[in-house]
């Protein structure tokens, strides 16, 4: 006979096939009573706490630290290395990654004895962050929060696409390290980001979603701007320093500019606070 623990999650399970229709409100709040989440990804923790159900994370991964409540939970590993011991500890009834590789790919075969459902969050445009959002206000029975959060990431993204629809294009390099240096390529996410403020990626093309890339090639891409991780934004000396001794047009014009990289490389709700800065560097370089 199944334990009654199982049986809730094979339960969970049911539910999750109804998310893309939304549940009459007493069936979802009498599901979402139970629900207990891990989160194998930082941007998947920022997502919940944005849909109003933070409480519900009773285990994440260790770089899961905003918003700083997320601090809290207890952690069970790293995304790519995960305790399963801590994970059954934790009686999740859903888990919740990024990709199937890493720490999904280690819990995977116990999720699956236990019927534990694993479910993925991989945002691919701007968009999908509120579509993540309002899908946990579901699962969790906090849609109203939900929709609240959703509707007014929806504006303000919509807000930017027409601000900057027709704008003359300002080819962008976004710098990952410096030291070997990699970028941003093929992307879907980033580059619909730089879309939305009328920009374009010089490695887009690049046909995987960090390359290794040398100085030289960037020379060639010749770049209007630069765009560099930085805590605080305006940190970019070093940069600006390595890019000016190269001669690299756009930095000899400082058009180098730092964005907060967990807000910008995290595909969670403050990826819509670094695209509404990143276009306003994308308007200085086009005045």
């Amino acid at each position: 006979m199944a334990s009654p623990y199982a049986a809730r999650c094979a339960g969970l399970a049911a539910l999750l096939l109804a998310l893309a229709a939304p549940a009459p409100p007493a069936a979802a709040a009498q599901g979402a009573e139970k629900t207990r989440a891990v989160t194998l990804a930082p941007h998947i923790t920022e997502l919940v706490f944005a849909a109003g159900a933070g409480d519900r994370i009773v285990a994440t991964v260790t770089d899961s630290d905003y918003p700083p409540q997320a601090r809290r939970i207890p952690r069970l590993g790293t995304g790519i290395h995960v305790d399963v011991e801590k994970t059954v500890a934790a009686r999740p009834d859903v888990v919740i990654a990024w990709l199937s590789t890493g720490a999904a790919q280690t819990l995977a075969p116990m999720l699956k004895r236990l019927d534990i459902p694993l479910i993925h969050s991989h945002p691919r445009k701007l968009e999908d962050i509120a579509d993540e959002i309002e899908r946990y206000g579901r699962l969790f029975g906090t849609s109203a929060a939900a929709r609240e959060t959703a509707s007014e990431l929806r504006r303000r993204i919509a807000a930017m696409r027409e601000r900057h629809s027709g704008a003359a294009p300002v080819a962008v390099f976004i710098e990952i390290g410096g030291s070997p240096l990699y970028t941003i390529g093929d992307d879907p996410l980033l580059n619909d980001v730089l879309s939305a403020c009328g920009a374009r990626n010089v490695y887009a093309a690049a046909g995987i979603a960090a390359p290794q890339v040398d100085p030289e090639g960037v020379l060639v891409k010749n770049p209007d701007a630069v765009v560099v991780p930085a805590r605080p934004a305006g940190n970019v000396g070093d940069s600006l320093r390595r890019w000016q001794a190269l001669r690299l047009p756009a930095a000899l014009q400082e058009h180098v500019f730092g964005l907060d990289p967990d807000a910008l490389f995290r595909p969670g709700p403050r990826l819509v606070d670094a695209a509404e800065r990143l276009c306003e560097y994308v308007e200085l370089v086009r005045r």
